[in-house]
Formats: structure tokens, sequence, C-alpha cells
């Protein structure tokens, strides 16, 4: 019972830790003994030292891999892939919060009630990576979902955030209920939730007639209802609109966290429960609609948010094609894609965040940046060419390792296509530090400084970005081992 409440001891911590927040903030932001404190300071430290806290109680559990047996049978299971994944998702997290600090746009939205949020998504998509059984799937999706609509309208003064919200709560209900459609059908034609018997049901008898189509109508809807929620195309549309009318930080955190999550969740419904080749064409297919049309069009947009919403669109059809792979080596370059994309997304919308405490909303605003404010526009330059691929960056090394992959298992057509979008992606993201060195702007803009824990934050991010590709043996050696225990 013990290795029981071990195992789950990181998940408990953070809905305490989420539950004091909040108690913390009710109590003291109506407080008139202390003057109606801005919590922003107190509870996003409060928030980071609890997702750190449970990020050590994770790593704690990590050698404790005996425990793994009490999961195997049940809903959740814990292995070394698991691990790896809600490490990254807490790390992400942490970066999240660590952005809210001192910026201009917390006047604009209540960025305590955002980090008390933020925290309780966390939770939810720490049992989804870890989930077993398709009830336990949605049971842990949709309280992420619910806290996501709720985060992208908390500037609740900006009427382009409360569309972001309606529009992610309307658009929303449409994957969740093809997502228990899915699930319903298959066990309406197995009799099974578990991954484990769907896995000896699949794959030890020869299933025709009305129980065929019926666990293929639901493979196809758990995917589609997947892939909505990871912005892939063709279920992208509301990512643009939502991205741009959310708050940075949230932004940033939507771009990053599902990925992770989902990304776990559907290797594992793949590797144990469902037709291989089936989800296989529908994520070929997936990989390349969202690599030519992130490409495409993030060509034509103005503003600055919103070439990253479509790079990100993009960047899930690089994500897609190690998982359309099904080898190891596809989960590896998977697990490398998803670990080097969510440090170069902190990286551009930190930088994002801090320029715009001067409102800079349009690509035209950057003009003249490294004049003004040499530091960030370089730190910018060196994240859009790691966007874009461009040796000797991490960028590279992560497409390197998935076209290699998607090579490895025969997907010659895939390959190709991913280097071509990605040249063609070298033009928006070279606009962007060209805009930046080169071009004079209408009206000079004098930047406000940096704050000191955005500093430290793009800090840890740029090394990793400019060091990883002359030495990736610890994260090939840490990402195969991740990718060989999901097979086990």
């Amino acid at each position: 019972m013990f290795n029981l409440f071990l195992a789950v001891s990181p998940e408990i911590f953070i809905i305490n830790a989420t539950s004091i927040l909040l108690i913390h903030g009710v109590v003291f932001s109506t407080s008139k003994k202390y003057d109606y404190p801005p919590l922003v300071s107190n509870v996003g430290w409060l928030g980071l030292l609890s997702v750190l806290i449970t990020l050590l109680l994770l790593a704690a559990g990590a050698p404790l891999l005996t425990i793994a047996h009490l999961f195997r049978n049940n809903l959740f299971r814990r292995d070394n892939f698991t691990y790896f994944c809600q490490i990254l998702l807490l790390l992400s997290t942490a970066g999240t919060i660590s952005m809210c600090f001192d910026s201009s746009e917390q006047e604009r939205f209540d960025a305590s009630e955002s980090i008390v949020l933020i925290p309780l998504p966390t939770r939810s998509m720490l049992f989804m990576i870890s989930a077993h059984d398709s009830i336990a799937m949605y049971l842990a999706i949709e309280p992420q979902s619910l806290c996501f609509y709720v985060m992208a309208a908390s500037k609740r003064k900006s009427e382009f955030s409360t569309e972001a919200g309606s529009k992610y709560l309307i658009l929303g209900a449409f994957p969740s209920g093809i997502l228990l459609f899915g699930c319903s059908m298959i066990y309406g034609s197995t009799g099974a939730t578990h991954f484990d018997q769907l896995a000896k049901i699949l794959t030890g008898y020869e299933i025709t007639g009305a129980r065929s189509s019926g666990i293929f109508m639901g493979i196809l809807s758990i995917a589609v209802g997947s892939l909505f929620k990871i912005t892939a195309v063709p279920f992208h549309m509301w990512a643009p609109d939502i991205y741009e009318g959310s708050p940075t930080p949230v932004t940033a955190f939507l771009s990053i966290a599902p990925k992770i999550s989902i990304s776990a969740n559907i290797s594992r419904v793949s590797i144990y429960g469902s037709y291989g080749a089936t989800l296989q064409q529908i994520f070929f297919f997936c990989s390349i609609a969202s690599m030519i049309l992130g490409a495409l069009a993030a060509m034509a947009q103005t503003k600055v948010k919103r070439p990253l919403a479509h790079s990100s669109i993009g960047h899930v059809g690089y994500i897609r094609t190690g998982f359309s792979c099904g080898t190891i080596e596809g989960i590896q370059s998977l697990l490398i894609g998803i670990f080097i994309y969510a440090l170069m997304t902190i990286d551009a919308f930190a930088i994002v965040l801090a320029l715009r405490q001067t409102r800079v909303k349009y690509i035209a605003d950057l003009g003249a940046l490294a004049k003004t404010n040499p530091i960030s526009a370089i730190t910018f330059s060196i994240t859009m060419f790691s966007y874009a691929g461009i040796p000797p960056l991490a960028g590279f090394c992560s497409k390197f390792y998935l076209f290699f992959a998607a090579l490895g298992c025969g997907a010659y057509f895939l390959a190709p296509v991913g280097v071509v979008t990605s040249v063609i992606g070298c033009f928006y993201y070279i606009r962007l530090a060209k805009r930046m060195f080169f071009d004079t702007p209408r009206t000079w803009i004098l930047y406000e400084p940096m704050d000191r824990d955005k500093s430290l934050l793009l800090a840890m991010t740029s090394s990793f970005i400019t060091s990883s590709f002359p030495y990736p043996s610890p994260l090939f050696s840490v990402t195969h081992q991740m990718a060989l225990s999901s097979y086990l």
C-alpha cells in the first residue's frame, strides 16, 4: 500500500499544492489588512516551488520501477517512458510559470489566477501520460481541456481573449465527443478497455464483420480527437486565433504541454491496443499535411504570435514523423523532437513576452531591435535558426533524427517532404532575423530591461539549444532507454 501511495505521490502533492495556492489567493487578495496585494509574485513562486517539489518526488520515485507491476494490470503504468515524459512536462510547466513574473501584461489579465490554473491541467496530464486504459485516458484528458478553456479567456478585459476562450470551448467539445465515441466503439466491439487486453484481442484473433468495422471506427475516432488536441492538420483551424488571443504565458503552455501528454498517450495506444497500420497511415497523412501547411501559412503572417502558432502546427508534423515510423528509433526521435521543441518554444515565447512589455504586436515593430536590445535580438535569432533546423543548433539535431528514423522505416516520401518544408520555413524565420538586424522602424521603440527570471530562463534554454548538437550523446542515450522501455 505504501508503494502504491509513493507511486502517485507527485499527482497527490500537486493537487494539494494547487488547493493551497487557490486558498492563499482568495484570502490575501481580498484582505484589507494586507492592502489587497498583487499576488503574481508570491503565488508564482509558490506555484513554481510546488512544481519543482513534484519534480523531485517524481525523480525520487523513478528508480523504484519495481512498483510498475502494481499498475500494469490496472489503470496506469509506470516505466522509463512515463517518467521521461512526466519530467519533461513538469520542466515545461516550471518554465511557463517563471514567464509570468514581472511583465506588464499582468496588468491586463489576472496572472495569479492563471498561475493557479496551470498546475491543475498539469496534474491531469501527469495521469494521462501514465494512463494504460481507455477510461483513464478519457477521464484524464477532459479536466485538462476544461482548464485550458478558462486559461485562454483569463484576460477578461480583452475581447480577443474572450473570443479565444469561447472558440476553444465550442470547438473543444467536438473532439471530446469524438474521443469518447471512439473509446465506446472499441469497448463495444471488444469488451475491453485495458490496453494489454486490447493488444491480446487484436493480435490473437481474426476479427471480421461488424466488429472489425467498429474497431476501425473507434481507432479512427481516437486518432481524430487526439490530433485535434495537438493542432495537427486538418484539425488545426482553431489554433492561430486562440494562440493569438490568449495571454502569452498561456499560449506557451498550450503550445507545449498538450503535445507532450497526448503524444505519450497515443504512443501507448498504438503500441498496445490498436491496429498499427491504420494509425500509421493516418499519421503519415497528417504529418505531411501539417508540415506543408505550417510552412506555407506562416509566410503570410504579420503579427508576432501567429507565425509561432503556425510554426507549432508545422512542428507537430515533424514530431508525428517519428511517431508514424512505428519503431523504437521512431519513438526515440519523437522524444528527442518533443524535448528540443519544448526548449525552443519556451525560449521564443519568453522573448516575445519580454518584448510585449512595450506593446510589440506586429513583426514590423521588431525593426532595429539589434540596435536597441542586441542580447534579445541575438537570442531570438538563435531560436529562430534552431526552429528552421540550421546547424549546429538543436533544431537541426531534432530534425536529423526524425528524418533518419523515417528513412529507416521505409517512409521515403515523408523525409524529403520534411526537408523541403524546412527549407521553406527558413524564409519566415530568417525574415524575423532580417527585420531585427537590418530594417529601420517607422517609430523607434525603447524596450524595457528584461527581468531576472526571464533572463535566467533564457540562459538555460539557449545554452542547451547551442550545445546539444556538438554533444548529443546524453540525450540520445536517455531517450533510447525510454523508447526501449515503452516496448517492453
